[in-house]
């Protein structure tokens, strides 16, 4: 068996109790757990960044209604993290390989060398550009809205980890304006003089209706939305003839809005426009993922795409606060934690 140094233990984040409101540091537990020596077909990993997204909120309900396994009380949480193989009892992987795994909650994971994927070095600049909710934003942009040429594009929730993705990925496909929403200055400059958005507004400020209209007088094309709420009830009344509009999220429902999973419907007005509303879940096949994946690495290399990201120092301890600052809104694009 191949093997590198193995520490005799390990740590790992658990769910302490159900989220019953917004996530809280009382929700977790970080325990210490012996890392046990791999089987045959096995492989040991050494986690060094793990992802954190909205949806893990949702994951910690009991009541969660999710196409994705829930958090239990008790069990380490789950989430996509890259690392390093540290010892291999496999002909799959060898000692140095770099790898995705889906137990990231966690410094070492112990498991069958199925259970992990490894990595292309050659297709990004760094294990962590793995990490991103990429095939949801592309999904919803190529596939559910079927943004083309000319399209003006509205994203809410556009400094998130998915909206800073799904408006890049509209501007690559030939949309002619693509506007995003956001909570602050800071990020309104982000997404325009950074990830190259043509516009944005703060959705603090002033009625989103009006912003629309002011930035997008002839209409919108196509509304991806990861926020629900006011934002929705006004791209319904900004959408131009036949607009698309692909439902990713309802943020403002997650954060504590309890009108936000629950935007009213000017069914006349969408009836009129003829709009077309098409919620999605993230289903993602592995073409889904090699797609996003081919076109993510070949805009990089071509200038026309920035990997938006934050980074947490810290270590694993740190994460359980990278979720909660996440909720609130303090990070930029997709949340990474690095865990060595």
């Amino acid at each position: 068996m191949a093997t590198t140094a193995i520490p005799a233990k390990t740590r790992e984040v658990r769910l302490a109790s159900h989220v019953t409101d917004v996530v809280s540091e009382a929700n977790f537990d970080v325990v210490e757990v012996d890392v046990r020596a791999p089987g045959d077909g096995e492989v040991v990993v050494r986690y060094d960044y793990l992802q954190v997204t909205a949806v893990m909120q949702d994951l910690m309900r009991e009541d969660a209604d999710l196409p994705m396994p829930t958090y239990k009380v008790g069990e380490a949480l789950w989430g996509f993290a890259v690392g390093e193989v540290v010892a291999s009892n496999s002909p799959d992987l060898a000692v140095g390989d770099s790898v995705q795994g889906m137990n990231g909650w966690q410094q070492y994971a112990v498991g069958p060398a199925q259970s992990f994927w490894k990595l292309d070095p050659s297709l990004f600049p760094t294990p962590q550009h793995y990490l991103t909710q990429g095939p949801t934003a592309y999904h919803g942009i190529v596939d559910i809205a079927q943004v083309r040429e000319g399209d003006t594009v509205f994203v809410s929730g556009a400094a998130g980890g998915v909206g800073s993705l799904a408006g890049q990925i509209a501007k690559c496909l030939g949309a002619k304006r693509v506007i995003g929403s956001a909570g602050s200055q800071k990020k309104i400059d982000y997404l325009v003089n950074e990830l190259g958005f043509d516009a944005a507004f703060n959705y603090k400020e002033g009625k989103a209706v009006d912003n629309l209209r002011r930035l997008a007088p002839d209409g919108i094309d196509v509304f991806f939305d990861v926020v629900g709420g006011e934002q929705f009830e006004a791209a319904v009344q900004a959408a131009a003839q036949d607009a698309r509009f692909a439902l990713c999220g309802a943020l403002s429902g997650q954060v504590g809005d309890s009108d936000g999973a629950f935007p009213r419907l000017d069914i006349m007005t969408a009836i009129v426009r003829q709009i077309q509303i098409r919620p999605f879940a993230t289903y993602h096949t592995p073409e889904q993922i090699w797609s996003w994946q081919q076109n993510f690495s070949t805009w990089l290399k071509e200038g026309k795409f920035v990997f938006p990201h934050t980074i947490v120092e810290g270590g694993l301890e740190k994460a359980p606060e990278a979720l909660i600052d996440l909720l609130r809104g303090k990070h930029f694009g997709n949340v990474l934690v690095k865990l060595t």
